[in-house]
Parts: C-alpha cells; sequence; structure tokens
C-alpha cells in the first residue's frame, strides 16, 4: 500500500518535473529513520540539477512529495530527512496486526503461496562428481541449492530438485584405464580407492603425458557401448551413489531426482540436439570437432570433440531439452560455481539459439569457492577435504559443548542435539555468506558456535519455546499503554519477515534470511534480558510478551527450516 502511494503521487511529481524515476523502498538501518526509506528525491535531483537551476536542494523534493502523500494506511508519520530521504513509520496496532497474521500460519503459508501460484521452477544443485568423495567444495551447493528449492517452494512455486550427477566423461575412461592396469577387484571398489586411482592417473600423466590417450581411448569405448568398459563404469556409479546418499543422509537432504549426464546417452537426449542443430543449420566442423558459433561470443560451443567424444556442453543442452519437455519450467536454476560461468554463458546462449527456452529464463549462480590457506582444494592435486571429515570434527565439537551445557538432557536428547548443532552450524556458516564470495576454509569459522551462528539461533528458538511451555498459548493480544523500547523493536522486525523470504528468493540470497534470523534473535534476547514475561502482576502485559515470544519462535522455526537447519525445543 506504500509503495502504491508513493509510486502514483512521484509519478505525478515527477511528470510535472519532467524526470521518470521509479520508487524504491528500503528498510532504514536505525531504527530513528523510521520502518520504510525512499530515496527518490536524491535520485530525481540528480537527473534535474542540470536542467532545473531553480532547484538547489534535494531535501526541498523530499518536502514536496511529503506534501503530496495523502494519508496511507497502517502509516503514522512521514517525514522528510537530509540529505533527500522520505521516510515512513508504522503505527503500532498496524505492527501487531502484522504480527498476528504470522501466528495464523496455515493462512500465513497460503498467503505466501499465492506468490508464486502457477510457476514452475527447476533447480539444479550438488551434483557431485561419481568416483569422488563428497568434498567440502559441494557444499555450497547443495546448501545453497537446498536454500532456494525452501524459499521458492514456501513462495507456491512448483519446485523440482535435479541433481545433476557427473557421472559421464573422459574422467572414466581414466579410471577404467586404472582399474584395468592395476586388476582392481569391482567387488572391492570404495570411493576412497577410486580417488586414489584418479589421483594416481595425474601423478603419471605429469612423468608420461601418452597416457592421456588411454584415457580417451577407453571413455570412447565407453560411448560406443564396450560391455566391459559400461560393466566397470556401473560399478563405479553403483559404489558412488550410495556414499552420496549416505552423506546427504547426515545433512538432512533429499533431493527430488538425481539424473546423471550419462541418462540424457543412454536416452537419445544428445543425439536429438545434434539433430536439432544441424535442422537448425547452426552445426559447423572445426577441425575435426563438432561446434556452434555463438552471437556475441567469440569462443565457439563445442558439442563433439575430435576424436568423437561428447562434451559437458552437448550434455547440459540435452538437459535442458528434456527439462523443458518433461516439466515445462518458468525457470531453471543452476547452482553451480562461478568459475563454470564462460560454460553457461555459451550453454543459455545455444539453448536459446536452438528454441529450447528463453536466455531470460535460465540462471546461473555462481557461488565462490570453498578454498583452504593453501588455495583451491583439488581431487587431481591429491588436496582435498571431505566433507566427512567437516562432519564429524563438528559432531564432536557440539558433544563438547552439549556435555558442558546441556545438564538437564538425557544421553539419547544430547546425541540428538549435538548433531542438529554440528549439521546446523556448518550449513548456517555457508548460508550466511554472499553467494558470490569465496570462503577460506578455516575450522573456528566454520563451527562456531557463538555469536552469529546456527547454534546461537536454534539456542533463542529454544529459550523462547521454554518460555512458552510454562506460560498460555497466545493468539493475539492487545498493545499495552505504553511500549518500551525492547517490545516495539521486535514489532517493527515481525512484519519484515515476508518481505525477506521473497527477496532471499528472487535475488537468490538465503543469507538474507540469514541475516534478518540473527537480528530477531538478538532483539529477542535483549527484550529477554532485561524484562521478564511471566509471573507480572499486569496479566495484559504478560500475554503480550508471551505473544512476542510466540511470533518470535514461530518466524524462527519456519526460517530456520527453510535454511534446512532444524530448531531445537531443548538445548
Amino acid at each position: 500500500m506504500i509503495s502504491e502511494e508513493i509510486q502514483r503521487v512521484a509519478a505525478a511529481a515527477g511528470r510535472s518535473l519532467g524526470v521518470k524515476i521509479p520508487v524504491q523502498l528500503d528498510h532504514p538501518d536505525r531504527p530513528d529513520h523510521g520502518d520504510y526509506a525512499t530515496n527518490w528525491p536524491l535520485l530525481a535531483f540528480s537527473r534535474l540539477k542540470k536542467q532545473r537551476p531553480e532547484l538547489t536542494n534535494p531535501l526541498d523534493l523530499a518536502k514536496l512529495l511529503t506534501l503530496k502523500l495523502p494519508p496511507i494506511k497502517g502509516v503514522t508519520r512521514v517525514t522528510a530527512a537530509p540529505p533527500g530521504f522520505v521516510n515512513f513509520w508504522l503505527a503500532p496496532d498496524y505492527l501487531l496486526a502484522q504480527a498476528a497474521a504470522i501466528l495464523d500460519e496455515e493462512k500465513f503459508r497460503q498467503q505466501l503461496a499465492k506468490i508464486g501460484h502457477g510457476k514452475t521452477v527447476v533447480i539444479d544443485y550438488s551434483a557431485p562428481n561419481i568416483a569422488k568423495s563428497f568434498g567440502i567444495g559441494h557444499l555450497r551447493s547443495t546448501n545453497i541449492g537446498q536454500a532456494i528449492y525452501n524459499l521458492y517452494r514456501l513462495l507456491g512455486w512448483r519446485t523440482i530438485g535435479d541433481n545433476h550427477l557427473g557421472d559421464w566423461g573422459t574422467q572414466f575412461g581414466r579410471l577404467i584405464y586404472m582399474i584395468k592396469s592395476k586388476k582392481v577387484p569391482l567387488d572391492k571398489l570404495t570411493v576412497a580407492k577410486l580417488e586414489e586411482l584418479y589421483v594416481e592417473f595425474h601423478h603419471r600423466v605429469a612423468k608420461n603425458p601418452r597416457l592421456e590417450e588411454e584415457g580417451r581411448r577407453w571413455f570412447r569405448r565407453l560411448e560406443e557401448g564396450d560391455r566391459e568398459a559400461k560393466r566397470i563404469w556401473q560399478a563405479c556409479v553403483r559404489v558412488s551413489r550410495a556414499e552420496f546418499d549416505r552423506i546427504y543422509r547426515l545433512l538432512g537432504v533429499k533431493i527430488d531426482y538425481a539424473l546423471g549426464e550419462s541418462y540424457y546417452y543412454f536416452q537419445g537426449w544428445m543425439d536429438q540436439v545434434l539433430t536439432d542443430a544441424r535442422r537448425r543449420r547452426l552445426l559447423q566442423k572445426s577441425r575435426g570437432a563438432l561446434v556452434m558459433k555463438l552471437p556475441g561470443l567469440e569462443v565457439p560451443a563445442m558439442l563433439v570433440k575430435s576424436d568423437g567424444a561428447t562434451t559437458y556442453l552437448l550434455r547440459d543442452l540435452a538437459t535442458i531439452k528434456f527439462r523443458v519437455q518433461k516439466w515445462h519450467p518458468d525457470l531453471i536454476v543452476y547452482e553451480v560455481g562461478g568459475e563454470q560461468r564462460l560454460h553457461f554463458q555459451q550453454v543459455f546462449l545455444a539453448a536459446e539459439q536452438l528454441g529450447y527456452i528463453s536466455r531470460r529464463q535460465l540462471v546461473h549462480l555462481g557461488h565462490g569457492l570453498i578454498r583452504s590457506r593453501r588455495g583451491k582444494f583439488s581431487t587431481r592435486q591429491g588436496r582435498t577435504l571431505h566433507l566427512e571429515e567437516v562432519i564429524n570434527e563438528g559432531l564432536r565439537r557440539a558433544r563438547q559443548l552439549v556435555k558442558r551445557s546441556g545438564q538437564n538432557l538425557s544421553p539419547a536428547e544430547k546425541e540428538a542435539v549435538a548433531q542438529a548443532v554440528a549439521i546446523g552450524g556448518i550449513k548456517f556458516n555457508d548460508l550466511k555468506q554472499e553467494i558470490q564470495r569465496d570462503i577460506v576454509f578455516d575450522w573456528e569459522k566454520i563451527l562456531a558456535i557463538e555469536g552469529y551462528s546456527a547454534p546461537y539461533l536454534q539456542y533463542t528458538y529454544a529459550r523462547g519455546r521454554s518460555i512458552l511451555t510454562r506460560g498460555d498459548v497466545v493468539k493475539t493480544a492487545r498493545l499495552p499503554a505504553r511500549l518500551n523500547g525492547e517490545e516495539l523493536a521486535l514489532l517493527r522486525t515481525y512484519y519484515q519477515f515476508p518481505e525477506v523470504l521473497i527477496s532471499a528468493a528472487s535475488q537468490f540470497a538465503p543469507h538474507f534470511l540469514a541475516q534478518y534470523l540473527f537480528q530477531l534473535a538478538q532483539k529477542f534476547n535483549l527484550f529477554y534480558q532485561k524484562h521478564r514475561v511471566l509471573g507480572l502482576a499486569d496479566q495484559k502485559r504478560t500475554q503480550f510478551r508471551l505473544f512476542l515470544t510466540q511470533v518470535t519462535t514461530v518466524i524462527l522455526r519456519l526460517g530456520l527450516e527453510t535454511l534446512g537447519i532444524q530448531p531445537l525445543e531443548k538445548m
């Protein structure tokens, strides 16, 4: 409502001044600057100061806008502020009504679900490589992808998660060569053994580069349907997928589909892409390879190598064709590392040229890497960190924490809490970061149990639930005659929750939600430290503070679950 009124008045003011600028509302960092603010006067002045020399100050434009605004429901005060902002304060009774709407959780979810009703999004995430341990490098894709999935589902989109397993390519020729040359029994294969063979192959290649041709030769045999090559490849896939499923269970992650790259080879989708490219006369030969030239890019998209082997790019195009025909998505999101940026530029351009989907419907999030202090983790160089190592270390530290502070918990409860704290801490340390940022791996930071961390949020939720078990369940409340600063601070935070969910989804930024939950937890803990909730002589005040506690816990629970983190009733 506020946005619509300002847009209308600003548009009219803009027409009279000869400028057209959309209005953007933000939440000021300082509470004394209101609940919403717009910098429209500043932007308008920067455009007009040369054309309209009589305008000497953006603050005058801000005052003009405030004078022209009619009364807005729910807004109690509007002020112009230097150097050229318009600030809005929401009425306490309006804030109370917004908080009460969140407590009606079923209706609240229904309102959120209307946002994406009728739309479909496919989210490509996690995508570990067969024959490699689940490394720390895949943690970001898995965590961020699952959080994006949860956000869109909460907002009513039909969400489809697809784990695009790396189970095809020249690397399997290298592994088949090593397994054959070392006569490794297939029933003795483990992911650790496969990783060891992979590293050894690259050490051998460093001394004898001609071995690369052996790997290519075995992959060609695999693509040609050689029974021996296929048997060894299937053993690698079987062992790896069992290991991945175990890690997903530890992380509490379940992805709808796990269609590896090989699926698109065996089901003929790659051949269909090549047929489509020929029909549209997009396919060209270049030094024996089959390529597509793409508008705006100097580097052509290679679909088939000169030796006849298919490429990763062709497999991605086949995947898009399949997804479009099967699910008819409005949006396909790729949660894949930023180092693949050029690859996805080629894929998206090629998919559009082939007529599969518009580039505007394809998004590559391009997350930053998790690096060690020595640089990028690399399986090929034998310098990696397995995710299970991180999980086990997290569990060790969490068990120590629970041992010190969980005196009232049974042994089974202590172990459950330790697991939730460990996994939550690992996930949150990732999700609180901006997606594009690289993260230097640090045991202390990734498993922090204090401050801006999942355990802090889990503890705040458990504290709120403990209060509520000793008081009445409150679905509504009346405003007290006078609100203290901590009570008002909570009320001025609740109404932002749906906005944060929408922004986190539309901007693919789970860290928006993580930051919001942390700020809410800080405000609630300050409120709790300064004020009693139960046992007050003023029953209306008790009811109101129980109401605040209830709203806080509902938001924390929904927010943590959306981030894939388990809230804890006791801690």
